[in-house]
């Protein structure tokens, strides 16, 4: 009796002790869009545990729009969002301590009509071209530079554009709407998978304006205060993300279980959206600040103070670098 009380006592403790640690596991709140290809990622990471085995628990909130989830985060309502390290930067220059975790080096293309007869972006003079976001579209504004650059040609002048939502200029370009579109890249995947054709890759376009591609535009944004406090809990973020990105790339079972919500209306779609997932997936390690600071002066210099803010030069801090 008294060994089965010293057993039973000894399973209550260890019960115990890992309930504790579980209950103390850290929640970091993530407020994303809810069809955003990041859930993809963020699916592999509750799904194998890579969250609770890198110190922490994730709670995914899906919202509507960028928008919501920067009210979210700035609001304290969410730890973590996905935007541009652009964006953060001018956060930084107006005083807020935003940092960035890389996520993706993906951007758009250019995409016309299989049957379109342009070749060039000097092709689309006198064109509709639609465009996902505003005016101050990264990707808009990075060809405008390769187009003034190559052929002389005030793509903004010379062409008719017309902007609104990823879905809207996807439907637009498939109709024949519009003689090109600009458009986020698992759309273009899709575009690109129904028969368009691609025009110019704006990773192209950046590397002729001496920018490098390899700069990874998106990522997660925490705040400063986070990474000084809980230094642990973002290189665990940082740690979940890199293993997701390892499973992605070379598991093709692990794309099987995700197209459930990945909206790939046929194979093709499919094959295409996880070829252009991984193609995005940046080199592990630090970020390049002399590329990143090349790309923040063009488009200071492109977009102004209406795009950048404050920021004119690469603030210190923006990105969590191994180690930092």
């Amino acid at each position: 009796m008294n060994i089965m009380n010293t057993l039973c006592g000894a399973a209550l403790a260890l019960a115990t002790t890992a309930g504790a640690a579980l209950a103390e596991a850290p929640t970091l709140r993530a407020a994303v869009l809810k069809f955003g290809t990041v859930n993809w990622e963020l699916d592999v990471i509750k799904h194998h545990g890579l969250d609770s085995a890198n110190g922490f628990t994730l709670d995914v909130q899906g919202v509507a729009g960028g928008s919501a989830a920067k009210v979210a985060f700035q609001g304290g309502e969410a730890d973590v969002i996905v935007s541009d390290w652009l964006w953060v930067a001018r956060q930084r220059a107006a005083g807020k301590d935003y940092v960035f975790i890389p996520y993706s080096k993906a951007v758009g293309s250019v995409m016309v009509p299989a049957d379109s007869p342009a070749q060039s972006l000097a092709d689309l003079k006198g064109l509709k071209v639609g465009i996902a976001g505003g005016p101050l579209d990264k990707s808009w504004l990075i060809l405008q530079a390769y187009a003034a650059q190559t052929s002389g040609l005030d793509l903004k002048s010379e062409t008719e554009q017309v902007f609104g939502a990823p879905p809207l200029i996807f439907k637009s370009a498939l109709s024949g709407e519009v003689g090109a579109a600009i458009n986020f890249w698992h759309f273009l995947a899709k575009m690109e998978a129904s028969g368009m054709r691609k025009l110019v890759d704006v990773s192209d376009a950046a590397t002729a304006l001496g920018l490098d591609p390899n700069t990874p535009l998106l990522g997660y944004v925490v705040k400063g205060e986070m990474l000084r406090d809980n230094p642990e809990l973002v290189e665990g973020m940082a740690a979940a993300s890199r293993a997701a990105k390892d499973i992605l790339a070379s598991d093709d079972a692990e794309w099987d279980r995700l197209r459930p919500r990945m909206n790939a209306k046929t194979d093709a779609q499919f094959a295409a959206l996880k070829a252009g997932f991984r193609a995005g997936i940046p080199a592990p390690g630090p970020v390049d600040e002399t590329a990143a600071a090349k790309m923040l002066d063009l488009m200071v210099k492109l977009g102004g103070p209406d795009l950048m803010g404050d920021a004119t030069d690469l603030p210190e801090g923006t990105f969590v670098q191994p180690g930092s």
